[in-house]
């Protein structure tokens, strides 16, 4: 039985917009709940479509990649923080693309690397990042980056810095900067299993 009784939505932007629910609780009471989407109209929400989210075309794509006994992150500057972060790479799925192709696509923009992809089963199925407050979900694509880091062909709204951090800087980065969920658990990761980094993938 669905839950959600009617969705207002508050705000008309280009990339990300605000919804109020009115929704039932397990006990019956109606609530207010808001919840910020990459969804352009109501009708385009995770919950108005047909099937379960989690069987739904992800709205981004983030890479987990390493270069030779490195891995690749990024600073990235985010303004809800006005402050730096240490991410993976990430970006949006443009219309017509897989998550593979975004994958290398967006690796290539925000770390001007090749990135050679690693086949996973999983790799296109989305993942919430945060469903307490969005419906946004991302697919996760593997591989190993090769090239010189440049940030030339990032957009004049990012500010990102490309490090390729061995495992004594992501033990000194998880101890003292800013950093994302995903990119935290990756790091923990690769500091642990030094014989195979990306052997977690599946």
């Amino acid at each position: 039985m669905k839950r959600v009784k009617k969705i207002s939505k508050q705000t008309d932007n280009r990339f990300l917009n605000l919804y109020t629910l009115d929704s039932e609780t397990r006990s019956g009471d109606i609530i207010r709940y808001e919840v910020a989407s990459r969804a352009r109209t109501a009708d385009s929400l995770k919950m108005s479509r047909e099937g379960k989210p989690s069987d739904q075309r992800a709205d981004a794509v983030m890479i987990c990649a390493v270069s030779g006994d490195r891995l690749v992150l990024e600073r990235q500057f985010r303004y809800p923080l006005d402050d730096y972060i240490y991410e993976l790479p990430a970006g949006l799925i443009e219309k017509g693309e897989t998550a593979e192709e975004a994958g290398v696509r967006e690796f290539y923009e925000e770390t001007g690397m090749k990135l050679m992809l690693l086949k996973s089963r999983d790799s296109s199925r989305p993942f919430f990042s945060s469903a307490g407050m969005t419906d946004e979900s991302i697919s996760l694509v593997f591989g190993f980056g090769s090239g010189t880091p440049t940030s030339e062909h990032e957009e004049q709204t990012e500010d990102i810095r490309v490090i390729l951090a061995d495992r004594w800087e992501c033990r000194r980065i998880l101890k003292e900067e800013n950093v994302s969920t995903m990119a935290a658990l990756v790091m923990m990761n690769f500091i642990y299993n030094v014989n195979d980094p990306l052997g977690f993938v599946v």
